[in-house]
Parts: C-alpha cells; structure tokens; sequence
C-alpha cells in the first residue's frame, strides 16, 4: 500500500517539478524511478521501491500494456489528416526509413560496441525505432517552431510507436520463436513467420481500432451516452478496443488504439475535446506511474552492466542514425536544410520504447523460457540499455531544443495574430477591425449561433473548446483576447493558456466582484478600464458596433480621451505593423503615428 501511494504521490511531484523547471517530465521521473528503486540500495537494505511487491505473476505486464495503449489512444486524438496532407510524403518517409535505418543501425552499434548477440541486437534496434510523442509534445510547447515542423514531429512521434511495437514482435518471432523453440508454431519457415505475424498483426488492430471507433461515434452522434457516461464509457471502448486485439493477436493493441484514436478525431465526433480532456488528465497519471515503476524495476546488477561503449552506442544513435533518417526522409522536400536539421535533433525516446523493452525482457527471463547464459546476459543488458537511451536523449533534447532552434532562426521573434475566445457581437466588432488591417484573427466559441453570426461576415471561427490547447494552432498567436460572458472561462483560459505558452499575451474582461470590491486585487491584463465588464462591453457595442480610430499626438493626449468611461471603450493602439492592447495599467510611451481604435463615441 504504502509503495503504491508513493508512486502515485511522488510522480505527481515530479510532473509538477517538471512544469516549474519547463523540462520533460521524463527526466525526473526515471530519476525518481532510479532512485527509489536500484541506487536506493546503495543506502538500504532492500529497494525502496520494488514494482514485485505490488504487481504479483503477470499483473505489471498487463498493467504497462494496457496503460501505453490508453497513452496512445489520446495521442491518436490529436492526429488530423487535413494538417498533414502538404507534409504527408515527410512523414510518410520517416515511418518506412526510419525503422529500418533506426532499427539496422542500433544493432550493428550493438553488436559492435557491446559484442551482443545479433539476435538480441535487433530487438534493441526495433525497441529505439520510436520516439516519445510526451516527451516531444512539451519540447514542442516550449520552442514553438514553425507549423509544418511541429506536425511532422508529432504525427511521427505517435504514429511510429505502433510500429515500433510490431517491429519488436516480428524480431521475437523470428529469431526467438522460429530458431529457438521459445513458444509458438514452429512449423513454419521465416518468411512465413514474418508475413503471418505482420498481417495478422495489421488486420487485427485494424479491425478492432474501426469497429470500436466507429461504434463510440456512432452513440455519441445519437445522443445514446448520457453526458455523465461519455468519459467513462470512451475508456471502456479503448480498453476493449486494446484487449480484444491483444488477445487475438498480440501486441496488435497498440495500432488497434491508434487507428480508434485517429478515426474518432478525423470523422467528427461529438464531445471528442470532453474526452481528450479527460484522457490527457488520465495520461499524465499513467505516465508518472509508468515510468517510477519500470525504472525502479532495473536492479543495480543490471546497472552494473553498462559500460563505456554504452555511451558510444547512444551518440551513433543521436548524431548518426537520427540525422540519416530525416535526410533521406526529407529528401527532395520543400524543408530547408535548418528545418531539417532541427528535426533531426529533436528524436527523443519514450513510455513506448521503456514499456515494450521491459515487457520483452519480463518475459524472455522468466522462468517458463531457458536461454543460453551468453544470451541471458545480452537478453539483461536489454533494459538498463534502452532506459540509457531514453535517459539520453531526453535530457539532450529537451534541455536544448529550444537554444538549437533559436540558433538556426526557427523561433518567431514576432507573433501578431490575435486569438479571440469568445465570438459575441463584441468580439466580431474587434475582429473586423483587425483583419481590417491584416492582422490575422481566429475566433473560438462553443455557441452555434455566434459561430454563424461569425461566419457570416466571412471571419475565420472555430467550434471548439479553446482549453484543448493541443488541438488548437497557436503557432504564430501573440495575442489572446478572453471575451466570454463566463468570468471563470475568462479568468481560467488566461492562466492555462499563458503557461503552456509563456511569450503569449493574454487579456481578459473583468469581473463583477472585481469591480465591487476595491479591495480585490486586479491583475494587469484587465482590458479596456477597471469598471467595463461583459455586460458594460456588450452594450456600448451595440450601440456602435464598428471600431472608430484617432490618431493620438502625445501621451496626455491619450490620458484625456482615456477618461471618456461612460461613452468608449478604448481597444488598442496601432503602431506601424504592431498592436497594444489597452489594459488597466496600460503603460503608453508616444510614438509619432500612433492610432486609438476605440468602440463608441468620444465627448
């Protein structure tokens, strides 16, 4: 009991250690993992953490399967065909030559370096086929690149991860089934072996990934789930999806969760942002105890093999077999040599590449399976090897990520484009002025009806809960405008969307308690005056629905017009390709030029 709270506990620190510091919860999780599991013993008797005492015969194997599979299931959710269709021969290329080029690659560094087996030196090689979509998700929030590169990155990130997993499979089917005895049908040559299990492999997950995908929007879209139900019900469908695959053909879970993931989120669904909130919340949980617990399951004897040659088997992965996978990837592509390269840098490994490598290697040193003693040992190197890589490659990339982008040119110094949550009259009257004068406007509300007002003087609105941060474009936003008549969805998109994005400018109307109470404090981003909330905002604006301008000529100039509260409500000053938003504590420096967008009429 008191094993299992820690792990929940301390992984949750972790996470929130992690956000602080602005780096992958990864790395301080397989430290947490680490220490609380084989470098524990440098101090104590026994580990202070140890996953046997909690998981009992095949329970930690089922756990970590069933735990990537709902990792992957969210990851699938963020996956539109429509963003990937200019990049799909990029991404398309990655996943065929990575593979081969990643999963040759890291077992000739294997066998070279380490002396290992060839046959375990494959199953190495597959493991390190994938990368970390939650490691790469945060990166990506931190360095903001251009959109193309974040796309790439995350749909590789997601979708090789199943097909890292086959690629594992179809390694242990050939060269440990087939040649050894190890379990299986015997009788068939290894061609056959590879083709039974791949399109057995690739049926199975198919089938259940579209037939539970479909059934879940298929009740959704007939209102046939209680609202309740919705998020409860969706994990029930993904773990059957997972489950039943698995069991008819295994390890096929992982692409049938995929394809569910990736179904539901190109088809329509109804309440699909409910449930990737809900999922993402779930992921973070599976993920902080995931990692505490495969890493505190290495035992210090494994440790104690790793050598030096180890290290070089991690920079051929890093600065060889990465960079060859996205040049000839991106051959011929319309990347530059900078995007490229930046691309090739950021490969980190993840929950799949750990997760897989400690199931193999659970079952591979079990007692049901007798191997060679030279194999064994290569077979024990398996675990500590790979959490070596992903250990790496986490900490390379995401400590540097950012510096490395911000050296080639790939982070925009100026982002102009304004987010607008909220699309009521006000909200339009703000958006026509802006793309008036070309600055770039998204509108995002829940209302049907404001959406077709919205639309119907041609601006460009979504219908989408902006609290989903990873399904929405922020990529060149600089601006957010919280514009609702909900204070709390006002106030709590501010303070979510300005941590996941930290150089976002972020506004919002004020409170009524705010303008009650004198004694409240209030923040700086309050827009416009300290007494014009929603309702006081929506009024003067349908009295004056379009934004008048005045060219101001010093700043008591300013302050004079500023003092008209009862008839305007000044919006923002328009210097030369910039915009202000005019807040409480707006602090003005004149500048010759400088234009006052303002909503009603001046006395």
């Amino acid at each position: 009991m008191i094993e299992l709270s820690a792990i929940i506990v301390f992984g949750i620190l972790a996470q929130w250690i992690a956000w602080k510091m602005k780096i992958p919860a990864i790395f301080p999780l397989i430290l947490l993992g680490l220490f609380m599991g084989p470098l524990s013993t440098l101090f104590l008797d026994n580990q202070w953490i140890n996953p046997e005492n909690i998981f009992a015969g095949n329970t930690m194997y089922y756990f970590v399967s069933l735990s990537v599979g709902i990792i992957l299931f969210e990851g699938g959710l963020t996956l539109k065909f429509k963003e990937v269709r200019q990049l799909a021969g990029v991404v398309r290329n990655l996943l065929i030559f990575g593979p081969i080029i990643m999963g040759l690659g890291g077992a000739l560094a294997a066998h070279y370096f380490l002396d290992m087996d060839y046959r375990v030196g494959l199953l190495f090689g597959s493991l390190i086929i994938v990368t970390g979509p939650t490691v790469i998700a945060p990166i990506l929030r931190s360095v903001r690149p251009k959109k193309s590169l974040s796309t790439i990155l995350k749909w590789e990130g997601i979708v090789i991860d199943p097909i890292g997993a086959l690629v594992a499979v179809l390694v242990y089917e050939l060269f440990f089934v087939s040649t050894m005895s190890v379990g299986g049908d015997h009788s068939l040559g290894l061609t056959q072996v590879a083709l039974k299990t791949f399109f057995l492999t690739l049926c199975v997950g198919s089938f259940f990934g579209l037939f539970s995908g479909w059934a879940l929007h298929t009740l959704l879209k007939r209102n046939l789930i209680p609202h309740f139900l919705i998020n409860v019900l969706s994990l029930g469908f993904v773990i059957f999806a997972f489950a039943g695959a698995d069991t008819l053909q295994p390890e096929s879970g992982l692409l049938s969760v995929t394809v569910m993931g990736i179904l539901l989120a190109n088809i329509k669904t109804p309440n699909i942002d409910k449930i990737l909130d809900f999922k993402e919340s779930l992921t973070v949980i599976l993920i902080s105890v995931l990692f505490i617990i495969l890493s505190s399951n290495i035992s210090m004897e494994q440790l104690k093999l790793l050598e030096m040659s180890s290290l070089f088997i991690f920079l051929t992965v890093v600065f060889l077999l990465r960079p060859i996978v996205v040049w000839i990837s991106s051959w011929k592509s319309e990347l530059n040599w900078k995007e490229k390269a930046f691309i090739a840098w950021v490969g980190p490994k993840g929950i799949v590449a750990a997760a897989v490598a400690s199931l193999f290697s659970l079952y591979l040193m079990s007692d049901k399976i007798s191997l060679p003693p030279s194999l064994r040992e290569d077979v024990e190197l398996l675990v500590p090897l790979t959490f070596m890589i992903i250990l790496g490659t986490v900490t390379l990339n995401g400590l540097s990520a950012k510096f490395v982008a911000s050296i080639l040119g790939l982070i925009k110094e100026s982002k102009n484009s304004v987010v607008i949550v909220g699309a009521n009259e006000g909200s339009i009257s703000i958006a026509n002025y802006l793309e008036k004068h070309d600055v770039p406007i998204t509108l995002y509300d829940l209302s049907k009806e404001n959406i077709r007002n919205a639309k119907a003087v041609g601006l460009n609105v979504i219908e989408k809960n902006i609290l989903s941060d990873d399904e929405i474009d922020f990529d060149d936003a600089g601006h957010l405008l919280a514009l609702t008549s909900s204070n709390d969805v006002n106030i709590f998109a501010c303070r979510k969307l300005k941590e996941v994005i930290t150089d976002l400018n972020v506004y919002r109307l004020i409170t009524v308690n705010e303008i009650k109470f004198d004694a409240l404090s209030r923040p700086s981003n309050v827009l416009f005056s300290s007494d014009s909330d929603y309702i006081n905002f929506i009024e003067i604006v349908r009295k004056h629905p379009v934004l008048n301008e005045l060219e101001i000529n010093s700043e008591e100039h300013l302050s004079s017009v500023l003092e008209n509260k009862d008839t305007s409500l000044p919006v923002l000053i328009r210097r030369k390709d910039n915009i202000h938003f005019i807040t409480v504590d707006f602090d003005y420096q004149y500048q010759e030029g400088d234009i006052l967008a303002y909503i009603g009429q001046l006395k």
